[in-house]
């Protein structure tokens, strides 16, 4: 009997040994055959699931994207019902910080993907349409903590959404080693105490 593949899982496993090929050597070694050989499989295999290097690289910020929501999910479960939205909002920042093993390797691919994004009008409409839909759940969060009260009624949902995003920034700063893990939360955490009413 031909063994059954799980197509959804083997492409799976591509983009992970991406997301290896991008964190270890970087985005320019990121070549079809290099990611067949660190998957362990022949370059035909490969073009079997993914026509393209800009269709395997696609797959792989989508799955990127994926298990960031999936870690922010399990986190979720932990902080009790209801979530306060400060918790919320630290859990979905910190997530996006390259500050364990699997929230760096796809914090790389993210970054690796808007390089990309910046030189091919398919990825760069995928990549902007993917941070559009991030900034509107983090704007609909802000929102809803003003209407209940947690956030003064006088801010600016706007600018307060983009000032959160502005803390994702941090990225470069710990990847490169000039702040510690510990600098980038405290850093959270006094902008989120300043933005949350203390009564809230």
């Amino acid at each position: 009997m031909p063994k059954h593949v799980d197509h959804r899982e083997r492409r799976e496993t591509i983009a992970r040994a991406l997301w290896r090929v991008v964190e270890q050597h970087g985005l320019t070694h990121a070549t079809m055959r290099n990611v067949a050989r660190e998957a362990n499989i022949s370059l035909g295999q490969l073009q079997h699931y993914f026509s393209s290097r800009t269709a395997m690289l696609s797959f792989a910020m989508d799955f990127a994207s994926e298990q960031n929501a999936l870690r922010v999910e399990r986190g979720l479960h932990s902080l009790g019902h209801p979530a306060h939205p400060r918790d919320v909002l630290r859990l979905m920042l910190t997530e996006m910080l390259p500050l364990h093993p699997d929230a760096r390797a796809t914090s790389r691919m993210s970054a690796a993907y808007v390089l990309e994004a910046l030189h091919d009008d398919g990825v760069h409409a995928r990549a902007r349409d993917g941070l559009l839909h991030g900034r509107a759940m983090v704007e609909e969060l802000v929102r809803q903590a003003i209407a209940d009260g947690h956030i003064d009624p006088d801010r600016d949902p706007v600018v307060e959404t983009d000032l959160l995003l502005a803390l994702t920034g941090f990225t470069t700063l710990l990847e490169l080693d000039v702040i510690e893990p510990q600098d980038a939360l405290a850093a959270i955490d006094h902008h989120l105490d300043r933005l949350f009413t203390p009564s809230g």
